[in-house]
């Protein structure tokens, strides 16, 4: 079995199909881990969704930003945004079965044995590895729960900007909800700073990259999420695979064993 991570596919559901097979990929023996935004801004977000869940055992996911936008609108009550591409998702007949899987997905997976974590946006230097795991649990556990239209209802804001252990409730939720999913800059106490989402050197005073600040282990992180830094952290342990596809730039995937990249102009 090879283990392959995508970076954020976004409906480009043909740029997939073109990398996978750049690998010869195969769910019969190989498997395809996906940084989540496997949908929207794409023109193809229903084959993208439906494909991927119909490789089973054989991807694993985290939920990304439009993910959980999908599952708002869905089941939150929430409206389409001029720029989403969801409508056909939203019209097919198997929706009800294509957001229940979304729901399933996790908002961390940690690979003890690669020393590896995989979340969309980023793991924050504030928690280390079992703290990421106990809070995506948690909210993992509300999203497939009864009160998830509630979590749904609420999950928007940037309010609280930083991490207690007291917060609880929708507020708790919320804030962990950003962190795995919206964070690019953050400050050294942990505080986020969810409006700017520009590169590195755009880091408004007092924020930093979540990535520059140190960690108290060796794990390495794959994210997706910050398309403006075309994959370049400054480290290979933080291992950046949004390279913009919907954006004009390349769909990358990488080997997680052998690190080689491979890249599908869009």
């Amino acid at each position: 079995m090879t283990d392959y991570a995508i970076g954020d596919i976004q409906g480009c559901y043909e740029r997939l199909r073109d990398v996978l097979e750049k690998v010869d990929f195969s769910p019969s023996r190989d498997r395809l881990w996906v940084a989540g935004d496997l949908i929207n801004r794409g023109p193809s977000s229903l084959e993208t969704l439906r494909y991927i869940e119909s490789l089973g055992d054989s991807a694993v996911v985290v939920l990304g930003n439009h993910d959980l936008h999908l599952l708002a609108v869905s089941l939150g009550g929430h409206q389409t945004r001029r720029k989403d591409t969801l409508s056909d998702i939203l019209d097919a007949p198997d929706h009800e079965r294509l957001v229940n899987w979304l729901r399933q997905q996790n908002l961390c997976v940690h690979d003890p044995a690669r020393n590896l974590v995989m979340t969309h946006a980023g793991l924050p230097h504030i928690w280390t590895v079992s703290q990421a795991m106990e809070c995506a649990r948690e909210v993992e556990a509300v999203i497939r729960g009864e009160t998830a239209e509630e979590y749904f209802t609420h999950m928007y804001g940037n309010q609280p900007e930083r991490w207690d252990e007291s917060l609880q409730g929708m507020d708790r939720w919320r804030v962990i909800t950003n962190y795995f999913t919206r964070m690019r800059f953050i400050a050294e106490d942990g505080s986020l700073e969810l409006a700017a989402k520009e590169s590195v050197d755009s880091a408004p005073e007092g924020y930093q990259p979540w990535f520059h600040f140190p960690r108290n282990d060796d794990v390495r992180v794959v994210f997706g999420h910050w398309a403006a830094l075309e994959g370049k952290t400054g480290s290979d342990r933080f291992i950046g695979l949004d390279t913009g596809c919907v954006w004009g730039g390349a769909l990358t995937m990488m080997n997680l064993d052998s690190g080689e990249k491979i890249h599908c102009d869009c």
